[in-house]
């Protein structure tokens, strides 16, 4: 760890200047100190797309390429990927000057609820975690840090300023906080946000157990703990616990309470030349960024080759896609969606778009001969993120001509999603339910006898059991960002398989969610009940049914799995099988792989994923794969040891293509 005194000039600083350096400068930078040779670096908030401020705030950023938001990017299941994805926007913070990027977001979608989930890859800490690596090392790739986010615990937006999430130490470490562990010692990001939220009681920005003792004295993170906007409450609390950057500043409080308390005695400054050291070493990166050019057209490519493969195909009853491009085939394109696309949540996060692809105009372009005709089917309404009954009624006028269209067409393709204001940070949702104007259209429409092709826009869950089985294909888009026309064309057409899969569960129910008892809590305190039983672990748990499970995706080909091997290699297990495109279309298979525990003296999951692997394969080929699994994937945290324990006994392999389609299985006593 370097010290202040190896720092050129810096050990001359007054314990005014060493306080300055841990607060921002202003919004949207950290604090300099020219006298000693110490820049100002700018920071922008990006998990999907820079928004980089130059006017009041909050406001609106400089235009940026809109990427797939995480929710979306989560159900590509693809590192190299999102690793491409990082580096494209890396390349544009570097085009505008940024140094740091205030993402990616690696919470656990703990509800479908959180209305922040759009920004959140998975239910799953393994997934969330390559993912969100790979995302930090192609964004640090152009010398730009990555700031991960929010560490740790905050699953909710109600009261997230105030509220405590108390979880018990077994949870903690083996499902809030594996994703940031294995970013940290993987990746090695920049920095590190913490969360508003208390955790146990205390607050994340001046929680020593959590910024020091693990983040740093366990994981040997070497960055900079930066506060999320506004969450610090106690400047010198947080300054011991390991808190180095308040953002934005609190000019003439913190920065006294700061120099008061060394002078006082009450905070040893070898506290606050650590922090220093470390906002210093931060500027020190930055200093390899070099300037660019915005390359709009390759970040675009990259945003639609990345929305593309984050489509999931949830459906497609009779081989109804893809489409073919024929000569009078008459398709009708139903839904305000289809014009205006959904393509990111409200809050933070906002991007200003570059560019917008339109569904309508990408599916006129990429079926020339076909005659479509388009209707709104429904209004779209700004809607509060706890209506019970969203949507309201669509006028007779408008339902009477998306019916008309719909009644002569060979195909209808019915455009659904959450309307404005649904899925927004500082609020929740109280539903998974699409507006009741969409799903009563989609009723009627399937009077008219043309097959229905579903297209999905939303940041997290909905519920389809109520309407689904009046379509015949249904596609789930997520919030794909300003690619979202071409991407989706893409799909529908068969120029891309379809080949994303489901990063969260979709329940039948929301009553069905393992947390649905106590989110979001109550009296400030939210008791992780469900304790690490979230998502498909706690369905699995109590065998519950659910609409789509953790891990399901369709393809327009088929694939099949054969030749299951698993054997010890040291002190881990050696895991390979062959998967075989079956089909005749050329496609990418997730093929992944599942352990369940042994009879055991504490509870565990049926199954938990510990790999995947993407594959490419031409219809005919095969390859065969491998995953290797270690000690750490076969343990659990023992709460009495405080550690990590490998329980002897019989673990069951699996390997398939959804946590509910286990393909190939082995049992192996270790």
């Amino acid at each position: 760890m370097t010290s202040v005194s190896e720092i050129t000039g810096v050990d001359q600083l007054s314990a005014t200047q060493k306080a300055r350096l841990c607060l921002g400068g202003d919004n949207w930078r950290t604090a300099g100190v020219p006298e000693a040779g110490i820049e100002p670096v700018a920071l922008s908030d990006g998990p999907h797309g820079l928004r980089k401020q130059t006017g009041e705030f909050p406001g609106p950023g400089l235009p940026a390429t809109c990427f797939p938001t995480a929710s979306a990017l989560g159900s590509c299941w693809d590192t190299d990927l999102v690793r491409q994805a990082g580096a494209a926007l890396g390349a544009e913070a570097r085009a505008q000057d940024v140094a740091v990027v205030l993402g990616p977001g690696v919470n656990i979608k703990r509800s479908p609820l959180c209305g922040r989930n759009f920004e959140y890859f998975s239910e799953d800490p393994y997934l969330t975690g390559r993912l969100a690596a790979a995302m930090v090392e192609g964004v640090q790739s152009q010398h730009v840090g990555a700031c991960v986010k929010h560490f740790a615990a905050n699953n909710q937006e109600t009261d997230r300023l105030r509220m405590s999430a108390d979880v018990d130490e077994r949870t903690l470490r083996e499902t809030y906080l594996p994703a940031f562990e294995h970013i940290v010692t993987t990746a090695r990001p920049w920095a590190i946000m913490s969360a508003y939220n208390r955790l146990n009681g205390t607050f994340a920005s001046q929680h020593r157990w959590l910024l020091t003792e693990v983040l740093r004295e366990e994981w040997g993170f070497d960055g900079v703990v930066i506060s999320d906007w506004g969450s610090v409450h106690d400047r010198v609390a947080a300054l011991k616990a390991g808190l180095d950057i308040e953002m934005p500043p609190n000019f003439g409080i913190s920065d006294r309470a700061i120099v008061e308390a060394v002078t006082g005695g009450s905070l040893p400054e070898s506290v606050l030349d650590e922090a220093v050291a470390r906002v210093v070493r931060l500027v020190r990166r930055s200093r390899d960024r070099r300037p660019c050019e915005l390359d709009a057209r390759a970040s675009h490519t990259v945003a639609r080759r990345a929305a593309a493969a984050s489509i999931v195909l949830l459906k497609n009853g009779a081989g109804t896609l893809p489409l073919r491009d024929e000569p009078g085939l008459k398709i009708a394109v139903i839904g305000e969606f289809a014009r205006r696309p959904y393509v990111q949540g409200v809050g933070s996060s906002e991007v200003t778009p570059l560019r917008l692809d339109i569904p309508l105009d990408e599916l006129a372009a990429a079926l020339p001969s076909a005659r479509i005709r388009f209707a709104p089917g429904y209004p779209l309404r700004r809607e509060s993120a706890d209506s019970v009954n969203p949507g309201g009624v669509a006028p007779d006028a408008m339902t009477t001509e998306a019916l008309r269209a719909a009644r002569d067409a060979d195909l209808v393709i019915v455009f659904l999603g959450l309307p404005p204001g649904a899925e927004i940070e500082h609020i929740d949702r109280r539903h998974i339910d699409l507006p009741a104007v969409q799903t009563d259209l989609v009723r009627q429409l399937a009077g008219c006898g043309a097959p229905i092709v579903a297209v999905l826009f939303n940041g997290s869950v909905v519920r389809t059991s109520t309407w689904d089985d009046q379509v015949s294909a249904v596609l789930e888009c997520w919030l794909p960002g300003q690619a979202a026309g071409s991407a989706l064309a893409d799909v529908l057409t068969g120029r891309v398989n379809p080949s994303g899969r489901l990063a969260e569960t979709i329940p039948l129910r929301l009553e069905d969610v393992p947390s649905y008892l106590t989110f979001p809590g109550e009296e400030g305190h939210v008791h992780y009940g469900e304790r690490m039983f979230v998502g498909y672990r706690g369905y699995d748990a109590t065998a519950r049914p659910v609409a789509y499970p953790f891990g399901h995706g369709l393809s327009y080909t088929r694939f099949e799995y054969r030749d299951l091997r698993v054997r010890k290699d040291g002190d881990g297990l050696a895991v390979r099988c062959v998967v075989a495109n079956a089909g005749d279309r050329a496609g990418h298979e997730v093929a992944q792989l599942y352990v369940g525990g042994p009879a055991s003296r504490v509870a565990r999951p049926p199954r938990e994923l510990t790999g995947f692997t993407r594959i490419y394969l031409e219809p005919g080929g095969s390859r065969d794969v491998g995953f290797t699994l270690t000690p750490r994937d076969l343990s659990y945290w023992s709460a009495s040891r405080r550690k990590w324990t490998l329980e002897p006994g019989e673990f069951r392999i699996e390997l398939g293509a959804s946590s509910r389609d286990i393909r190939l299985t082995a049992s192996v006593t270790v």
